[in-house]
């Protein structure tokens, strides 16, 4: 924990765990507030855990989320009506601290001295110039005056954002470029489903966002709140304005825990887990150990969720687990999609189903999970039959491996950028924005119809890098993205089947069907999964070093 005092009655930190109430507490807190929405981050625990973890404590708790960078003057009120109410001192967190912090200088306006507020702030590690902007201002910002400015500006720096800036840079090394990211960690995502199988310890898939950031790049620590692409300019937490030439937007996508009712009153307990979020994936594995018979289902929402195949991955590693082990007999698997095939590509299928055979797993199409009663252990789906009409399936469980709906971030889906489903609008070929022509994205905020996954990234990233200079007139013709995707399909220990495709779901094998026959199951393809993709994507994906990720170019 990081803890910052802003008065003697308030002190602000950046996300807490359920595990850290024991020594906030003894610390002194009689009280902590939450100012940070569900669903922001992989790594983020819901309120409810919060709760229930303060409440054993014998802390008092509060829920005021707030969007990243759109606090308002209602919420700085009813900060101040809390701070009223509640046993003091208080805590209070968000992903940074900044929310907090803005909200109890919103509180405060009128009460103490504007240059005191700002000292406070300041001495704590909060900069908070914008607010004073919109304290004087009417609550408005000034977009004509920014307070940084940059060539490229990249919203995020996830696997999509890092990659793109090497790729720039590696083309343009001088090149002026911020990426905008208030995480402190960044994660290699795709590891943590063999994290929920005991390959990989989650350790090995964090690092620290500034060992990973490109060398040269300048790295603003903080959220976006808005867009303003009229005035080629971004809004960030606090309310400071950022401008550029072009801007790249990749920020990830956002996992709704709150889609299915309870869910998030039970994750990490009672059975459930997720591999979905980095603390969560050591607690699959934990289950897959301990669990000796009984019910175990695995859910997979409506698409698009980033790497369709991971609910099937979980399944697959943990039924070989238990059938290693003498106990797959006694334990019931069942597999409850949304979707109406096993996998969208019909080539890989056949495969998968020798395994779905072979595991005895009971395979339900059709079903969305909708609410989850973690203390009895029972899940509810939603069942759509052939003539359209739905009814309610209760199911018990042991053990239930849940996969959130997913969809874009929400300053993304309600800003000019996002299409009608609230996706960034861009064109599937070159990645450019439909209607801002210096704006791209990339990753799993587009609007893309490909697999959103981290080998879709690495080959989106060197096609927006060259598009992105060509309109800088620093580079010549166009590159286009095939919408390439792939999915290595963990369906046992030691083997894989690599499914490899492009739009429309047409195969595109990366190796020679001699050496690698993605259709199939394949010792060397889980090779380059547990061996050779981690060190490809963090010492080739994120440093611009593009092997076999050249991308195609018009005439």
């Amino acid at each position: 924990m990081d803890i910052k005092s802003l008065t003697g009655e308030l002190s602000v930190s950046p996300q807490i765990a359920g595990a850290d109430m024991q020594a906030i507490a003894e610390a002194g807190f009689r009280s902590v507030i939450c100012n940070r929405p569900d669903g922001e981050g992989s790594d983020q625990p819901v309120f409810s855990e919060i709760e229930l973890a303060a409440h054993e404590q014998g802390l008092q708790v509060r829920y005021l989320p707030a969007e990243s960078g759109k606090v308002t003057d209602e919420q700085g009120a009813a900060f101040g009506a809390l701070m009223a109410e509640l046993p003091k001192p208080v805590l209070a967190f968000c992903r940074t601290g900044m929310r907090s912090t803005t909200m109890w200088a919103l509180s405060q306006a009128g009460q103490m001295p504007l240059p005191e507020i700002i000292e406070r702030s300041f001495k704590a590690g909060f900069d908070l110039k914008g607010v004073v902007r919109r304290i004087v201002n009417g609550g408005k910002t000034p977009i004509e005056v920014a307070d940084a400015t940059h060539e490229v500006v990249i919203i995020g720096g996830g696997a999509a954002g890092i990659a793109v800036a090497s790729s720039l840079l590696a083309r343009r090394p001088n090149l002026d470029i911020a990426i905008i990211d208030p995480a402190d960690i960044h994660y290699y995502q795709p590891g943590w489903t063999m994290v929920g199988a005991g390959v990989f310890d989650a350790a090995t898939t964090a690092r620290t966002m500034a060992s990973v950031l490109p060398h040269g790049v300048h790295w603003i620590k903080s959220a976006v709140a808005a867009f303003e692409p009229e005035r080629d300019a971004v809004i960030l937490d606090g309310c400071r304005v950022v401008k550029y030439k072009q801007l790249v937007v990749c920020p990830g996508l956002k996992l709704d825990w709150h889609g299915i009712d309870g869910l998030a009153e039970t994750l990490g307990r009672n059975g459930v887990t997720s591999n979905y979020r980095y603390d969560l994936a050591p607690y699959t594995w934990q289950l897959v150990q301990q669990l000796h018979r009984g019910k175990a289902i695995f859910t997979q929402p409506p698409m698009p969720i980033k790497c369709a195949g991971a609910p099937q991955k979980a399944m697959y590693m943990s039924a070989d687990q238990w059938r290693r082990t003498g106990v797959l007999s006694a334990i019931d698997i069942q597999f409850c999609s949304a979707g109406a095939v096993l996998f969208g590509v019909s080539e890989y299928v056949p495969a998968l189903m020798e395994y779905v055979k072979s595991y005895g797993i009971g395979l339900n199409f059709g079903q969305t999970l909708v609410s989850v009663d973690g203390p009895s252990r029972k899940a509810c789906f939603s069942q759509t039959n052939a003539d359209g009409t739905k009814q309610l399936i209760t199911r018990e469980f042991d053990m239930i491996h849940v996969v959130p709906p997913q969809k874009a971030p929400d300053f993304v889906r309600v800003s000019p950028l996002a299409d009608a489903a609230g996706w960034i609008d861009v064109e599937p070929g070159t990645l450019c924005h439909k209607t801002f022509a210096n704006i791209f994205a990339l990753g799993d905020a587009g609007s893309t119809s490909n697999a959103k996954t981290a080998a879709a990234t690495r080959k989106q990233a060197p096609v927006v890098a060259h598009n992105l200079l060509a309109m800088r007139g620093e580079a010549k013709g166009e590159a286009i993205y095939d919408g390439y995707g792939s999915c290595p399909l963990t369906v046992e220990r030691g083997k894989i089947v690599l499914a490899e495709f492009t739009y429309g779901g047409k195969l595109a094998p990366s190796f020679p069907k001699w050496l690698i026959d993605g259709t199939r199951p394949s010792s060397l393809a889980w090779y380059l999964k547990e061996r050779v993709l981690p060190p490809l994507y963090w010492q080739a994906m994120l440093k611009g070093r593009e092997w076999l990720a050249q991308p195609e170019m018009t005439a």
